[in-house]
């Protein structure tokens, strides 16, 4: 269940496709059987769609029929409800098992059999599997390792063949018997077959010139007593005459060498075979012939073998190096390629500190699925189509105020005693009647904080077991509606310290056009006091009247300063037209100060008004305006215009305001409505910015800036459907 909560939050996760159980006919620590696996696993964990269970049989150390018969029965409780697409059988027992239950445990399975000595087709159909079954027989080259003792050792005199009294044994003998029966050479062949290895140690404590063995296996004594690999490996490095042997198991360990089957090789071409079964390749029954020469040198220089006899490829080990040998490396290096050393180091520590990462992020990948439960934040848990709970995460049992113990194999309603796990149920329930709008909750924590959770439900259905349910997951989403509403504080912070950075611009609208209202107001009144002639009533009032109204002009001047200072509160329906000509009231003695010319165009019969916030959309003018401004000063000040138009494009009202200021430099026209990005040397760099706020998130409309015809042009889009 835990692969299928993975498949339902990271669908990378989708993998689990195919399905392999590896039968180990021996124990684990048993070296023979483990080499053979640890190469079908090289195979297959490269395979990350392929799923790879291994049982162990035990079979070296108990082989009573009681034993298998318990073996079974624990099988079938260990095997119950479970399928696979392929068994691979390790050796003889395990294939004999997979055999004999091959109708209870794996009728639909395809069956491998690697590791055994021969393969017998009559038996394969007896139990109905001849279409099932592929093998990978592993035969020891017996009469190739007679032939290698023969040319290295001319002037023996007797060779022994060892093996032991296993069930495997007897499947060895028929290769050992045909062997014995076809010899034709000038030394006696002696098959040996002692009660125990303390035996064999004995036999061979002494020194037989002309004596060498062939070593099959000795596992196993007589009176069922399995022996170690080690004891083993001691008997052979101490034996007083050449060992030879047929596999891997002892190489560098005193054997003398031979030609050999590696047993981790044969495990990856078990596992490759594995993989060409599931790509429904034909079935075959092979002999591995992967078999190659390989000698100890201090065995061979103990007695006084020449291997360089042999006229085939081989490998030697344990080599006494001549101090050449030992540091060729290292001499070349300093004469050759020196002045690298210490970036060969470097690149060494690199090698190094990237194999323990690998190694470490291989552990952390294994423990993965254990902890991933419990290492999700969010609340979680899935229940079966009945509404049984199946399994959840410790977040979840947390959530509602109960124990993993007591969850299991029960519904949400078995609690709702439980105010937590009432309000669960609640918010569930309404989730389920609408997903749309009940899709989120508030609950307060054992702290009495208040936690904003999402809810979340998906249906799964399990093919393999044939299970389906729903999948529920909470998702803690508090500190992302915190952050949103800080974020939401300082975008309005930003928008009126925009606004801040404007007003010094219509202070100096207000004292321009104050200034002559106050000039004409001044003259009147000297004017009125110096007068000898002014003393109708009717020229008084004529005083009055022209001195207010300069009053009103000055007073209309700050109502407008004022309501453009005000931020909107609530969108509205308005002009555009009329908001584009206020604004420019404001900045209009600015720019005939500095001889800017601003024109405005109207396509005829245009639609101009848009909903939304007045003031905040004139000051998006203002902002786009002013940054024309400051860039027309490097012009001549008789080429120097903004061109404002007006029209409508499909659903929407377009304003587009150009400059002919050169335009902005092609690495800065993307940044231009970043937060806080300038040119400016005073720094006042955020009008943009909030230009595009404004515009796409307030207004609901669309910004963008080019380069045109030597100047700058901004292009705004007000949705006109709303």
């Amino acid at each position: 269940m835990k692969k299928l909560l993975i498949i339902l939050i990271f669908p990378i996760y989708l993998l689990a496709n195919q399905s392999i159980l590896i039968i180990n006919s021996y124990h684990k620590g048993y070296e023979f059987s483990d080499r053979i696996v640890k190469g079908i696993e090289e195979i297959l964990y490269k395979n990350t769609d392929i799923d790879v269970n291994i049982l162990y049989m035990d079979a070296k150390r108990v082989t009573s029929k009681e034993y298998f018969d318990s073996l079974e029965k624990l099988y079938s409780v260990q095997l119950k409800n479970r399928k696979y697409d392929l068994v691979i059988a390790v050796d003889r027992f395990a294939y004999d098992f997979v055999l004999d239950t091959h109708n209870k445990f794996f009728i639909d399975s395809q069956i491998l059999a690697v590791g055994i000595e021969n393969f017998s087709y009559d038996k394969a159909k007896k139990y109905g599997v001849e279409n099932k079954v592929s093998a990978l027989i592993e035969r020891r080259d017996l009469k190739g390792n007679v032939d290698v003792i023969r040319a290295i050792f001319p002037s023996m005199k007797k060779l022994y063949i060892i093996n032991d009294k296993s069930l495997n044994a007897l499947h060895t003998e028929p290769l050992i018997f045909d062997l014995i029966q076809n010899f034709n050479g000038n030394f006696e062949l002696e098959y040996i077959k002692e009660d125990s290895l303390e035996d064999l140690k004995k036999r061979f404590s002494k020194r037989e010139e002309s004596s060498a063995a062939i070593f099959i296996r000795f596992y196993k004594n007589a009176n069922g007593e399995l022996n170690k690999n080690h004891d083993i490996a001691d008997f052979i490095k101490n034996a007083q005459i050449p060992i030879f042997i047929t596999d891997s198991l002892f190489i560098k360990k005193g054997a003398t060498g031979g030609k050999i089957v590696d047993l981790y090789r044969f495990g990856k071409s078990s596992g490759q075979m594995a993989l060409d079964i599931l790509e429904k390749k034909p079935h075959q029954v092979l002999v591995s012939d992967d078999l190659y020469f390989i000698f100890d040198s201090k065995k061979l220089s103990e007695f006084t073998l020449p291997v360089d006899a042999l006229r085939v490829d081989y490998e030697v080990v344990n080599k006494r190096e001549t101090f050449y040998d030992r540091h060729t490396g290292f001499i070349n290096f300093v004469f050759t390629i020196s002045p690298f050393l210490v970036f060969l180091i470097l690149g060494l520590f690199h090698n190094i500190y990237m194999r323990k990462r690998t190694e470490k992020e291989l552990r952390q990948r294994i423990e993965f699925d254990e902890v991933l439960l419990n290492a999700i934040e969010s609340p979680i848990f899935w229940e079966n189509e009945k509404g049984i709970i199946v399994d959840s995460n410790s977040k979840f049992c947390s959530l509602i105020g109960v124990t993993h113990e007591s969850i299991y194999g029960k519904r949400l309603e078995d609690f709702k005693d439980n105010p937590k796990t009432k309000e669960i149920i609640e918010v569930i329930n309404k989730y389920i009647e609408n997903s749309y709008e009940n899709f989120e909750f508030k609950h307060f924590d054992e702290n009495r904080k208040k936690r904003v959770y999402i809810v979340k439900q998906e249906r799964f259905q399990d093919k393999k077991s044939k299970t389906s349910g729903r999948v529920t997951i909470f998702t803690d989403v508090t500190k992302e509606r915190e952050i949103n509403k800080e974020k939401q504080k300082n975008r309005q912070f930003i928008i009126q310290q925009s606004k801040l950075a404007e007003i010094g611009e219509v202070f100096s609208s207000i004292a321009h056009q104050w200034k002559s209202p106050l000039i004409e107001i001044t003259a009147i009144a000297q004017e009125l006091f110096y007068s000898k002639k002014c003393v109708a009533e009717k020229e008084d009032e004529s005083f009055v009247k022209d001195i207010m109204n300069q009053v009103t002009y000055m007073t209309d001047t700050i109502n407008d300063f004022q309501k453009f200072i005000m931020p909107s509160n609530e969108k509205v329906e308005f002009d555009i037209y009329e908001a584009i000509k206020s604004m420019l009231e404001i900045v209009n003695h600015n720019m005939k100060y500095n001889s800017i010319k601003i024109s405005v165009e109207v396509q005829e019969g245009t639609n101009l008004l848009v909903t939304g916030y007045k003031n905040e959309c004139m000051q998006t003018f203002l902002n786009i305006v002013n940054n024309a401004k400051d860039a027309l000063l490097n012009n001549d000040y008789r080429n120097r215009h903004v061109d404002i138009k007006l029209f409508n494009q499909n659903d929407y009202l377009v304003v587009t305001i150009k400059d002919n200021a050169g335009g902005i430099k092609n690495e800065n026209i993307y940044d231009v409505f970043k937060p806080y990005f300038t040119t400016k040397s005073d720094g006042h760099g955020i009008g943009l910015y909030m230009s595009k706020v404004i515009i796409e998130d307030k207004m609901g409309g669309i910004i963008n800036v080019e380069n045109v015809n030597g100047g700058a042009l901004f292009t705004i889009k007000l949705d006109q459907r709303k």
